[in-house]
């Protein structure tokens, strides 16, 4: 059953693959007639040798043997300049049909919501998109080929070869049946440890790219040999399989070669007794015809040890192609209704109306929440660990959908309006901040791309990032390093914080967004932030009590609930858990100072 489901997987996956083809069907044709060009020039050869060496070597005829080489260097260009010809049309046509895959695997991804990524690890996601895709393109641009080349050739053999001697083509034979019955088992065999090979270079992948993205952490906590100890073990896992899915189909060449062999040796056994004897049936047969089947029997090997060594990428080019068809068929579990609208611009009300969320089921992080947030006032979320803060705005962004409840904005539930146009109204300034491999002015910019020269200062002049800005090699035009390595924790927040700002969003949430600043450049900040709250509904998590001590509204979280709501001094009257964690970060202030 096992076998059965993978060979209807992999017949599905190629049936999906030859449909990229389809468009480009006229080029195909083009270069299978190429093909079958080039081979029949390629094997006419041998049949002019033995004509050369019946009718002209032996008579000694000059002249015609002039014209045999002529002809001989003709085949030979022949076949030589379409097989350079249907090469380059192939590689084209399989590079345009890459780039649609690429393109549909990019649109995909961009489609797909939070939650995906949260259960689908980035390097396995990276070797889809590469290593996957460069198995498919192995096997579109030469595989397919090979194949094809491979039957003409065969096909083109024999029908030569039953025109010159139906027994010799018989010598030639023998040993094909055995071979193919071989290829055809080893290839049963090998198929399924090459899809267990394509997805463990994925982890191998994804094993890495955690590696280099979390090396900072690795040395500054002396982790190498560790890092190196598990990189290795997944490492050795993707040898053993290799070895598993490659040691079957490695002896399939020399099999071939022994085929070649084995039918030389056939058909010169064969051939010899065929020259000497009088009585043999079809009567004998000459030299010349005898030296074009040693020929022809050496290539017999040729096209099937080229099929032999092209199924090491074909399994692994549809272990791969099953992979990509995977993610192009996941479903988005975040999609707009057919009819969805706009939402249309927004003052800024938010209400969460008897709310409850689950990332898992049975596993509740938000209870029955519900509050109000008018336009333009600023909305403080305080609480421990795990309360629930960044969950609120994770909801609100509608990177998940809500359980059970409803969250509406100017009385839009937000399930029932286009995302994006939600997503375009509301700035958010996250924990952590990542940056692109681009210019300053460029990281600012990409909250609104048509953003001018002039707006990227404005917007990090309001963020208080201009100063430094400024100061930095080549100012607007200095490249950032990858992640943003080559600026501090705090300037990468306030270049975080003017992306924003250039959005000129309606809602704005502040997820921590001054917790990697010192208490200097925060009280800096804070100016900056107000100008930048103002007329804006805003929301901001903060473990400082000082960043919403002037919020309209705090609510403190606790295990999902929102357990206490009011504004600092109402909280502080109210002497509850809020309470608790001023004293705590006041005494903690007050011991530091």
């Amino acid at each position: 059953m096992g076998s059965a489901k993978r060979d209807e997987n992999s017949s599905r996956t190629f049936q999906r693959l030859l449909e990229y083809v389809r468009p480009w069907r006229t080029q195909v044709v083009i270069a299978g007639v190429l093909v079958i060009v080039s081979s029949i020039s390629g094997l006419l050869a041998p049949w002019l040798q033995g004509r050369a060496i019946d009718e002209f070597i032996a008579t000694r005829d000059r002249g015609g043997l002039q014209g045999i080489v002529l002809l001989l260097v003709i085949a030979y260009f022949v076949a030589w300049g379409s097989s350079v010809l249907y090469s380059r049309m192939i590689a084209k046509v399989a590079q345009r049909i890459m780039l649609d895959i690429r393109k549909e695997l990019g649109r995909k991804l961009q489609s797909l919501s939070i939650r995906f990524f949260d259960r689908n690890r980035t390097g396995d996601l990276m070797s889809r998109v590469t290593n996957d895709v460069d198995a498919v393109d192995q096997l579109l641009s030469q595989n397919l080929l090979t194949i094809f080349w491979a039957a003409v050739q065969m096909m083109s053999l024999l029908v030569i070869m039953v025109l010159l001697d139906w027994r010799l083509t018989l010598a030639v034979l023998v040993p094909v049946p055995f071979s193919m019955w071989t290829v055809q088992k080893l290839g049963a065999i090998s198929g399924p440890r090459f899809g267990a090979y394509q997805r463990t270079i994925g982890q191998l992948n994804a094993a890495a790219e955690e590696r280099l993205t979390g090396q900072r952490a690795v040395i500054s906590l002396d982790r190498q040999a560790q890092a190196e100890a598990e990189f290795a073990e997944v490492n050795e896992q993707t040898r053993e399989l290799g070895i598993r899915a490659q040691s079957l189909t490695a002896v399939m060449m020399p099999l071939m070669f022994g085929l070649g062999n084995l039918s030389t040796v056939s058909v010169v056994s064969v051939g010899a007794w065929l020259a000497v004897s009088e009585g043999a049936p079809g009567g004998p047969v000459s030299i010349g015809v005898i030296a074009a089947f040693v020929t022809y029997a050496s290539q017999v090997g040729r096209p099937l040890g080229r099929i032999a060594t092209t199924v090491t990428s074909i399994f692994a080019a549809l272990a791969g192609g099953t992979r990509i068809f995977d993610l192009l068929d996941e479903e988005p579990d975040l999609v707009d209704a057919a009819d969805a609208p706009e939402l249309p611009a927004v003052n800024g009300r938010v209400v969460f109306d008897h709310v409850d969320f689950e990332y898992v089921e049975d596993q509740p992080v938000l209870r029955d929440v519900s509050f109000v947030a008018e336009p333009g006032q600023m909305i403080g979320l305080v609480g421990p660990t795990g309360a629930g803060k960044s969950t609120i705005i994770n909801v609100l962004n509608r990177f998940y959908d809500i359980s059970s409840g409803s969250v509406t904005v100017d009385g839009h539930d937000i399930r029932g309006v286009a995302k994006d146009s939600l997503r375009d109204q509301l700035g958010i300034v996250l924990q952590r901040t990542y940056l692109f491999t681009d210019t300053v002015g460029n990281n600012i910019r990409f909250g609104r791309l048509d953003a001018t020269d002039e707006e990227v200062v404005a917007a990090a002049t309001l963020a208080n990032a201009h100063r430094f800005i400024t100061s930095l090699p080549n100012g607007y035009d200095t490249v950032i390093s990858e992640g943003g390595n080559n600026l501090s924790l705090g300037q990468r927040q306030l270049i975080a914080i003017a992306r924003t700002a250039i959005a000129d969003p309606k809602l704005l949430v502040l997820d921590e967004a001054t917790s990697s600043v010192d208490t200097r450049t925060e009280r800096a900040l804070q100016s900056a932030l107000l100008k930048l709250m103002e007329g804006r509904t805003s929301f901001v998590i903060a473990h400082r009590l000082s960043t919403v001590r002037d919020a309209d509204k705090i609510l403190v979280l606790q295990d999902g609930e929102i357990t206490e709501a009011g504004t600092h001094d109402e909280l502080l009257a109210l002497g509850g858990f809020y309470h608790q964690l001023y004293n705590a970060q006041f005494r903690g202030q007050a011991h530091d100072g």
